[in-house]
């Protein structure tokens, strides 16, 4: 059978909507004011139900490279488990809803059967869908490595280095936090937003002022995004600030504030210059 790991993300946002509609809606059929709810829930529910053995067999293609992060075995084992907890309930669900179909003398019966299991199963599609969000965000389950692209690999370690630099910043570790944004710039030697990153680093971090008016002269004049080279510019005149060369920042800013006469933190900047 062909490997639909790929299309994980998008069958369990299927499966969600189907199941949630489908549990409110027979919830709300009890009411028996509206006849139309009962075959919508039961539609919604048996769809869902098929819906979900896609995306538990999806995940089971999908897990291999999740898996192999250091650390995230567990996590991804428990959304698995989960994952076939909400398959096996919502299959059972549907098998309700079909002998509702299949017995209307009855249907009110199954009904309300459906409807109670449907309340835990809300309950199962919420631990699911948390511990995939878990696996996602906190394990980096996937992301950036779905299609296995050396771009998708290269922006997952890129958001690395970028956020425990700025981590290592925050905890006061300079040194630790220069090195990675280094290692960016090494990587990445043509990307405006990494050479910002990384003068603005030796400034901050590497206490580099004239190593980061360097980086930023040299790279100035490539840099095409009005915000990136605004940014850049800014780097430029704190680092005449550290180097003692005041007139020069105050330049610096000055043109900055004249050419973006809405933004009033350049106009204080250069006020605060003079």
């Amino acid at each position: 059978m062909p490997d639909i790991g790929s299309m994980h993300p998008y069958v369990v946002h299927i499966v969600v909507g189907f199941v949630i509609a489908g549990c409110v809606l027979r919830i709300l059929s009890l009411a028996g004011k509206w006849n139309w709810m009962n075959q919508a829930a039961a539609t919604a529910l048996i769809l869902g139900a098929v819906a979900s053995v896609v995306a538990v067999r999806s995940g089971d293609d999908a897990h291999g490279l999740a898996e192999r992060v250091p650390g995230a075995r567990n996590a991804v084992v428990e959304h698995e488990d989960w994952g076939k907890r909400t398959r096996n309930l919502f299959l059972l669900i549907a098998a309700v809803e079909v002998a509702g179909l299949a017995m209307s003398s009855r249907k009110r019966l199954f009904h309300m059967a459906s409807a109670a299991l449907g309340v835990a199963g809300l309950f199962v599609v919420y631990e699911t869908a948390e511990h995939g969000g878990d696996l996602v965000y906190s394990y980096a389950g996937g992301v950036g490595l779905r299609t296995g692209e050396p771009e998708d690999v290269g922006r997952l370690l890129r958001a690395g280095l970028y956020h425990q630099a700025m981590l290592d910043r925050r905890e006061k570790r300079a040194d630790a936090a220069a090195r990675l944004f280094a290692e960016m710039k090494a990587r990445w030697p043509d990307e405006a937003e990494v050479l910002v990153l990384a003068a603005d680093s030796r400034l901050r971090d590497a206490n580099d002022p004239g190593g980061a008016l360097a980086d930023i002269d040299a790279g100035l004049a490539s840099i095409q995004d009005p915000r990136i080279k605004r940014n850049a510019t800014l780097v430029r005149a704190y680092a005449f600030l550290e180097l003692g060369q005041h007139d020069s920042a105050r330049a610096v800013v000055e043109r900055l504030a004249l050419e973006n006469p809405a933004n009033a933190r350049y106009r204080t900047l250069a006020d605060s210059l003079k």
